[in-house]
């Protein structure tokens, strides 16, 4: 039991799945930071709040924290754009799989393995997959 334990904690899917778990965490740490301490300062600078924290209302007993929210929201969106960039940036450098490619014939699309075209009939020279 404890060689298959052994085995399943230190494959290598599962160690990738960690580091990412923990660059995520160190990565949300940072930009947290970057919005906590920089971004919602020059938007309070500009608004004229200190700090969104202190936004809320009152409805009854229940205080409702949406400068909090606001803050959250930045947050979220910040890293929804950098994660954006970063997969903008891996998509440049390591172009997606042609599974597809046009027949010399026809200009159809069609697999990339294909003797035949599906559209026009006409035999065509299968490309080798890059």
């Amino acid at each position: 039991m404890l060689k298959a334990f052994k085995e399943f904690a230190f494959r290598g899917n599962l160690i990738d799945v960690a580091i990412a778990f923990v660059l995520g965490v160190a990565f949300a740490a940072v930009v947290t930071s970057l919005v906590d301490d920089v971004i919602m300062n020059l938007i309070a600078a500009i608004v004229g709040e200190p700090s969104f924290d202190d936004l809320t209302f009152s409805i009854g007993d229940g205080v409702i924290r949406y400068g909090s929210f606001l803050t959250a929201l930045v947050t979220f969106l910040i890293i929804a754009f950098v994660l954006f960039l970063i997969v903008q940036a891996i998509q440049k450098v390591m172009p997606a799989k042609t599974t597809t490619r046009e027949c010399p014939h026809c200009l159809s699309e069609i697999p990339v393995g294909a003797g035949t075209c599906a559209y026009c009939g006409k035999d065509s020279p299968a490309a080798v997959p890059a």
